[in-house]
């Protein structure tokens, strides 16, 4: 199992959210964040004053896989949240060694809600 970890623009997120739901990935948790990077801080005007906010916001996407779906995540992340410009977010995948659910006990893979693509199923 690994845990995919992305922060991204929030107009990126409901394409990806849509997708990733198509796929049979709907299990998601989603943080409001702000942090800083290689884009640099929005200098504004306020009541004459110059101030610079140096801390972007964006949305942090997380969810954890099968390890043989991490790839598809991540190729759904980068084709919506990719637009070329600084600022575009960062994409990270991590190991989890063990998960459980705390309703019903079980363990592993199991817990993962990655459901068959509707379109696949057998008729």
């Amino acid at each position: 199992m690994k845990k995919v970890e992305a922060y991204i623009r929030h107009e990126s997120f409901e394409p990806i959210r849509t997708e990733l739901l198509t796929l049979g990935f709907p299990s998601l948790t989603i943080s409001e964040v702000k942090g800083s990077g290689r884009q640099k801080g929005i200098t504004e005007r306020y009541r004459g004053a110059e101030l610079t906010n140096y801390l972007r916001p964006k949305v942090k996407l997380e969810c954890v896989v099968a390890t043989r779906d991490v790839q598809t995540v991540v190729d759904t992340i980068l084709k919506h949240a990719r637009t070329g410009s600084i600022g575009d977010g960062k994409v990270f995948v991590m190991p989890v060694e063990e998960a459980y659910r705390i309703r019903t006990g079980e363990s592993g893979e199991e817990t993962l809600q990655a459901h068959p693509d509707p379109a696949a199923a057998p008729a």
